[in-house]
């Protein structure tokens, strides 16, 4: 009995920092490194993580004691890889139990270097992302490079391709390529059309297999269970030595005095962590005009009026959505009628349709997918019923030409049987 109050006890801090529909970001990220000497190495790009009120749990990568999850439950929301030469995990963590607890809609952010091990590189490959097979090679650009005080080998690059900051973002790592049988996986900084990937210290004798902007310096990839993950081939880049760095790219007069990675980083992560780009949707409700209550069936022919609350996650509380192109569908088999929301810019989305000429069991279907923010997926079933024998009008003017031969049918019948009868 002790041990299970024991037991009870240590769960419920854990229970109630954890990610809730109400509160969508992540709470508690356990946080892999190489070495406990990238904690303070690394520690502005932590710091800011936790001056929003994230909870980080440092752990060596080899640490045997190291597990995801316990009696079946994630003690962590979120997941950063910052170890990228080790080998094999510790504890019961391994590249199967990552890949799972992305598909339980966790989150993941991950971070190489030229020397990622190929546990690092496998893990990369299964969410779309191929890191060059040459584990020597590494980013070059003799033209896009920042300018230092030693010019060096070119392999520290000033990106600022795809991205909008107030400096170009410091890199010096390895590159990748997006798998193009994975739709979900996307560039967010990639290298300059005059970039590429090899080994700086020997002579090509070969075209490198990753050259100009198809290289990937930065990724990110939103599963369908809106799971996000992160994926950088550049472990410096989160470092406190390149967040201070000032920045000049190779060019360029303008000399930054601090580099974009900072802002870049800070910004990106609250979209991984679902700070950003979170919708919910509440109140889906669907009547007939003129009423309020929501009935058990509709009947072929009614006018009906549909609507659903979308708000998004802004950090700290939900904010009304606003869009143009949430769409909802009346759905069976197929799509009978497809109808664009409108909105009051509070969140409230609505509108109105008559049910189609088809009695069957249908569906209200909204399938809303809209780059970078999470998917929403919402239906409700109701069955449509034909009229009742007493629902029919009297009298159906398509029908007037059949009452007209019936009536003069009879009228014929009448006069040639008065003629018949009573002709001398």
């Amino acid at each position: 009995m002790a041990k299970l109050i024991f037991l009870f006890l240590t769960l419920i801090p854990i229970l109630c920092t954890s990610f809730t529909p109400e509160k969508p970001s992540d709470q508690r990220i356990l946080v892999l490194l190489d070495d406990f000497a990238v904690k303070s190495s690394h520690s502005l790009f932590f710091k800011s993580l936790q001056s929003r009120g994230f909870d980080l749990d440092f752990k060596l990568a080899d640490d045997p004691k190291i597990a995801l999850q316990r009696y079946g439950q994630y003690l962590y929301d979120a997941l950063v890889l910052f170890s990228p030469t080790i080998e094999r995990f510790g504890g019961s963590i391994d590249a199967a139990a990552i890949l799972d607890f992305v598909d339980s809609g966790h989150d993941l952010i991950v971070a190489a270097d030229n020397n990622a091990s190929d546990l690092i590189r496998e893990i990369a490959t299964e969410c779309g992302v191929d890191f060059d097979e040459d584990t020597s090679a590494v980013v070059v650009d003799h033209s896009g490079y920042a300018v230092s005080a030693t010019e060096g080998d070119h392999t520290l690059i000033a990106s600022d391709d795809f991205i909008k900051s107030d400096a170009p973002v410091l890199f010096q790592g390895i590159g990748h390529s997006l798998n193009p049988s994975n739709s979900l996986v996307l560039k967010v900084l990639s290298a300059s059309p005059t970039a590429f990937s090899a080994n700086p210290k020997s002579k090509l004798t070969s075209p490198p297999s990753l050259l100009g902007s198809s290289i990937s310096l930065v990724s990110v990839i939103q599963a369908r269970n809106n799971a996000r993950i992160l994926i950088s081939g550049s472990l410096s880049m989160f470092s406190n030595r390149f967040f201070n760095s000032g920045v000049q790219k190779a060019g360029s007069p303008t000399k930054h005095d601090k580099s974009g990675n900072e802002q870049f980083f800070t910004e990106l992560s609250k979209w991984v962590l679902h700070e950003r780009g979170h919708l919910k949707a509440v109140n889906v409700q669907h009547h007939k005009v003129g009423e309020t209550n929501e009935p058990s069936i509709y009947r072929i022919n009614d006018d009906l009026e549909y609507s659903v609350e979308i708000y998004e996650w802004s950090g700290k509380s939900w904010e009304p959505y606003v869009a143009d192109d949430v769409q909802v569908q009346f759905y069976m088999m197929s799509p009978y009628v497809l109808k664009t929301l409108s909105n009051d810019k509070k969140g409230h989305f609505f509108t109105s349709f008559k049910v189609p000429d088809v009695y069957g069991v249908f569906q209200f279907k909204v399938e809303y997918d809209r780059l970078g923010y999470t998917s929403l997926s919402l239906s409700k079933q109701i069955p449509v019923r034909p009229f009742r024998h007493n629902e029919y009008e009297r009298f159906i003017p398509a029908a007037y030409p059949y009452y007209g031969a019936a009536f003069s049918m009879m009228a014929g019948f009448f006069v040639f049987s008065a003629v018949h009868l009573y002709n001398k």
